[in-house]
């Protein structure tokens, strides 16, 4: 499995495993296209190949399993979105996406990650609390469809 940069090439498989994930954030064509904007916030947009590309044809990768889009602003990180497809699930590859976001956000001087999930989202929860993330509030009414709490987390680098 390789953890890669995401390109806008990836748009489309990116879209398709956020559509399988009712607890993803459902961005848009033109939210993704944004985070490959040099302009603007710094975003990062990691993917996971079931295969690496091949030396001499680059063009030809596998198929994406996986995707985090994260956000610097300052020395802190937001993690906005990370989905590994059903498939995929329970080998690992969160941890492997999210261990490439920290070495990232390590390069960046970044000292802390922060995000919010749902309430109700027991198995995301149990995830970033391995992760090493710690709850640190709530935002209430946060989610909509259904009407639900946000819980806040934060972990440091």
């Amino acid at each position: 499995m390789l953890i890669r940069a995401a390109t806008p090439a990836d748009i489309p498989a990116i879209i398709r495993l956020g559509q399988q994930s009712a607890t993803a954030a459902h961005w848009t064509v033109e939210l993704y296209r944004q985070a490959f904007q040099s302009e603007g916030v710094g975003r990062l947009v990691l993917v996971a190949d079931s295969s690496a590309p091949l030396a001499s044809r680059p063009d030809l990768v596998g198929e994406v399993v996986g995707f985090l889009v994260a956000r610097h602003l300052a020395a802190e990180w937001e993690l906005e979105n990370i989905v590994v497809a059903l498939t995929a699930r329970r080998q690992g590859l969160g941890k492997r996406l999210l261990e490439a976001l920290f070495s990232a956000a390590r390069e960046t001087n970044g000292g802390a990650m922060f995000l919010e999930v749902r309430e109700s989202n027991a198995a995301a929860r149990s995830f970033y609390e391995r992760a090493g993330f710690e709850p640190t509030g709530r935002r209430k009414g946060y989610y909509a469809d259904p009407l639900e709490d946000a819980v806040l987390y934060r972990r440091g680098l």
